[in-house]
């Protein structure tokens, strides 16, 4: 005889709408609490496939279905369910339907997803070269199209989806490929208000800077955006004077002849100081930081930085680049 929870997860599949919204409803509570995701998780194979196929449904039906699959995801077995099922896919594709009205509520899903190896594979669609990279150029033209300053805008978790391909190698080529010019376009996003966004862009960037050894050279491409992005946030609160300035390239320069809103998230700035400190590692990426007066910019802001994680990132950053001044610039450019 079939328990009350197994009629449930029956009843999604109803074809009464009225049965079907009321199930979908009650599976939804119950993801909101560790023993109800428990217990569904021991009926994954039918409630998962049901969960999804009411993504296409009505907004009454598809959101609580998206916000139970958002939280069952949360679940790295079920997460792991999801991504083998070919989720990945089903959210693109309904995400992308005009009518499609839990843009938010996907974006968050496939957050959860690529937070997976396989997920992440999926994203990048790389068992097709046909396609590869489509999901992810689709996400990132709808990141930079749909930039606002709106508090509501529901591409903003695209930063952290990003985040998680660029920890894997095959999601930093896609990035860094300059023929698609991905990287150009989310490091304009810094400029967002948004603290998710920036702090999606800033460890975006940093992730792709661990290919710095072999792809120095797309990185440094796109150096007219990429600089600022990376050095306004650590340049401290001080108006640079002139002399100063005059070392820097334009963008830079005026951005720090006047006064700025500072970046308060610490993690931000760690996560740009480890970019720079990787770019750094190579000669051509240290000379570069030299070109733009950067070792000037990152002691300004550390002499102004008082959370002591950033200042270890400074004075990682410092380290590297005392005890290479001899082959570079004077070392009274450099954090001292």
């Amino acid at each position: 005889m079939a328990t009350e929870l197994e009629e449930l997860v029956g009843f999604l599949s109803s074809p009464s709408p009225q049965i079907t919204k009321a199930a979908v409803d009650i599976v939804r509570g119950l993801t909101g609490s560790d023993d109800g995701l428990h217990a569904l998780a021991n009926y994954a194979n039918t409630v998962l496939p049901s969960l999804s196929r009411l993504l296409t449904a009505p907004k009454e039906v598809s959101e609580p279905a998206a916000e139970a699959l958002v939280n069952l995801s949360q679940n790295s077995d079920l997460a792991e369910q999801m991504v083998q099922m070919g989720l990945v896919k089903s959210a693109m594709d309904v995400l992308y339907k005009p009518e499609s009205g839990i843009t938010r509520l996907l974006v968050m899903l496939l957050v959860n997803l690529t937070q997976l190896d396989a997920g992440t594979a999926s994203l990048l669609q790389t068992e097709d070269d046909k396609v590869h990279g489509l999901f992810v150029m689709k996400l990132v033209r709808s990141f930079c199209r749909n930039s606002s300053e709106s508090h509501d805008d529901p591409f903003d978790h695209v930063g952290s989806i990003l985040v998680n391909i660029s920890q894997q190698q095959a999601g930093r080529q896609l990035l860094l490929d300059p023929k698609r010019g991905l990287l150009k376009q989310i490091i304009r996003q810094f400029d967002s208000n948004s603290s998710l966004r920036k702090k999606g862009v800033a460890g975006t960037i940093r992730n792709c800077c661990f290919e710095a050894e072999n792809q120095l050279q797309n990185l440094l491409l796109v150096s007219e955006f990429l600089w600022p992005a990376l050095l306004l946030p650590v340049a401290g609160n001080k108006i640079y004077n002139e002399q100063d300035r005059s070392k820097m390239p334009l963008e830079l320069g005026s951005a720090l002849s006047i006064e700025r809103e500072p970046v308060n998230d610490p993690e931000i700035r760690i996560q740009t100081l480890e970019a720079i400190y990787l770019i750094s590692l190579q000669d051509a990426g240290r000379r570069a930081f030299w070109s733009v007066n950067g070792p000037k910019i990152v002691q300004v802001g550390y002499e102004d930085e008082e959370d002591p994680k950033v200042m270890g990132a400074y004075e990682q950053l410092g380290s590297l680049l005392v005890n290479s001044s001899g082959t570079e610039e004077p070392s009274n450019e450099t954090i001292n």
